[in-house]
């Protein structure tokens, strides 16, 4: 393949973060199901499901203090943060191509750089998830694993039955995108070029 057509767009440490969130996220799914329809599954026993949640949750919050650590300490974390100038008139290309183009054969309108490595749409989405969904998903999963040494912070939103409300709708969240996030990494010129760009740093220019 033609080096010239290669570009490095996820360094080692976003990577790592990524498949650790990934598979981490995923087994949280799993694990969530078990304890929630602990009746009608049967993977692991109701203790088994709570200790495996409870110690992969722990491991999805060091990844994400990696991914905090990374792109703040490079200032790459702009790279999630939309050009409101553009931004609405991005996100209609963004959509017209989803939603007609490629379909029908157009380049995505969105092209990759390590500098500009999401399109509008992906920039709301994560913007979205990583500074708001993640961090209130991680903080009511700590509340309920310690609910007596939270209990004030619990009281202050409303009760306990409030904080698992929040952890049970953003986990259903969760699990939607799991399915959403794999379908769109197939969009690339191969079904699998964007899955591989996650293991070896590189993305193909198209």
């Amino acid at each position: 393949m033609d080096e010239r057509k290669m570009i490095y767009i996820h360094p080692a440490p976003v990577r790592v973060w990524h498949w650790i969130n990934a598979v981490g996220i995923v087994l949280l799914v799993i694990t969530g199901l078990q304890i929630r329809f602990a009746e009608m599954m049967n993977l692991f026993s109701l203790e088994e499901a709570i200790n495996l949640h409870n110690y992969i949750g722990f491991v999805v919050i060091g990844a994400y203090g990696l991914w905090a650590s990374y792109y703040f300490g490079t200032g790459k974390i702009k790279l999630y943060f939309p050009n409101p100038k553009t931004f609405i008139c991005d996100c209609k290309t963004q959509i017209q191509y989803y939603g007609m183009g490629i379909f029908k054969g157009d380049p995505n309108p969105h092209e990759m750089t390590p500098d500009n490595k999401f399109n509008a749409l992906q920039k709301k989405a994560y913007l979205t998830i990583m500074f708001i969904l993640l961090p209130i998903q991680m903080i009511t999963g700590l509340f309920l694993w310690r609910i007596k040494k939270f209990e004030d912070y619990i009281d202050l939103l409303g009760g306990i039955k409030i904080v698992d409300t929040i952890h049970v709708i953003l986990f259903f969240f969760f699990f939607v995108f799991v399915f959403v996030h794999i379908y769109l990494s197939t969009l690339g010129h191969t079904p699998l070029a964007h899955m591989k760009a996650m293991f070896t740093g590189y993305e193909e220019h198209h």
